[in-house]
């Protein structure tokens, strides 16, 4: 090797140094490299290592194909469905998980999930101007500016009476404005790992930008579920409360959940005990329905049904669904 050659290989080999050691804009790694690691790639070539690292959904239920069960579940009237069994992490039945479908206020799940996570239950709520919903067939609990409430009043009345109302009223003062509050539900979409899911808005009317899939709904709902308020909120079948005007008024309100399971119209399958959920529906998503079940051990599986033609068709649906935990 010439000088000159020395020379320039020696400078590069001293550039390359200073990166390694100051990487790109001085950035600090959690996982640093460390040749004496379990899981480092040094033992593990030498047959020195004896732990592995952890799969982010190594406590999850992962879908790769369709799986439809024991083949008694009618779903032709669906677009999607799913249905894990939470402990186990098994998929029961897949039809159609990752397909990017509106969600309609299923939506709400998140929004609940986000407030819980950033917002204690006493904290007080002022409607703006924001709760003026007026698009057509909306589900309002009738909120007006200046009117004021707890968070834990506006999670009963957003998830068991899906108030789009309740849903501005709530991303206006968890978030500091709708807008901030719609980027922190995306951002905690990306945390779970629902990669196939963007929103576009808090209460899920239908807009061109705001889609997810049966299994991003899986993983939302089931981040949701850690909550005992969440659970407690989505059996209840119904609830009354008093909040106040801008003057201090009080406001009566009695809403009563949407979920007709729990409204008695639907039985689910012997030996199955529908927890609660969050129903769903806008002419664009058509009927949906997510549910939290337990088997006659307690045993907990999560469900969900989207785009299906009616809700005389869903909930049929949903039993039949559910009637695969006991095969």
């Amino acid at each position: 090797m010439n000088r000159f050659c020395r020379i320039r290989f020696s400078c590069i080999a001293a550039l390359l140094c200073v990166f390694l050691l100051t990487g790109c804009g001085n950035i600090s790694y959690t996982f640093p490299y460390n040749v004496n690691s379990n899981v480092s790639s040094f033992n593990v070539l030498a047959g020195t290592g004896t732990g592995k690292a952890d799969a982010f959904a190594s406590d999850l239920c992962v879908v790769t194909e369709d799986r439809m069960g024991d083949g008694s579940v009618d779903m032709t009237q669906a677009s999607a469905a799913v249905l894990f069994d939470v402990n186990n992490r098994e998929v029961l039945y897949s039809k159609n998980a990752h397909e990017r479908l509106y969600p309609a206020s299923l939506t709400k799940v998140m929004t609940a999930l986000v407030a819980l996570k950033n917002a204690s239950l006493d904290t007080v709520l002022t409607a703006t101007d924001s709760v003026k919903i007026n698009e057509s067939g909306a589900q309002l609990c009738g909120l007006k500016s200046g009117d004021t409430m707890t968070l834990d009043q506006a999670l009963h009345i957003l998830l068991m009476y899906s108030a789009n109302d309740a849903a501005m009223l709530i991303a206006e003062n968890v978030g500091g404005s709708v807008d901030h509050f719609v980027e922190m539900m995306n951002e905690e979409a990306m945390r779970l790992g629902a990669t196939n899911t963007s929103f576009a808005n808090p209460h899920g009317l239908s807009d061109d930008n705001h889609f997810t899939t049966a299994y991003d709904l899986y993983l939302i709902f089931n981040e949701a579920i850690k909550y005992d308020s969440f659970n407690e909120i989505i059996h209840m079948t119904s609830y009354q409360t008093t909040f106040y005007d801008k003057d201090g008024k009080a406001k009566e309100l009695t809403v009563n959940n949407t979920n007709r399971f729990l409204k008695g119209d639907f039985n689910a399958p012997e030996n199955i005990t529908v927890i609660g959920g969050k129903t769903g529906t806008t002419n664009a998503a058509g009927h949906c329905l997510i549910l939290l079940s337990r088997d006659v051990n307690g045993a907990p599986y999560i469900s969900v049904i989207l785009n299906s033609s009616a809700s005389d068709v869903l909930y049929p649906e949903m039993v039949q669904l559910l009637e695969q935990i006991n095969k």
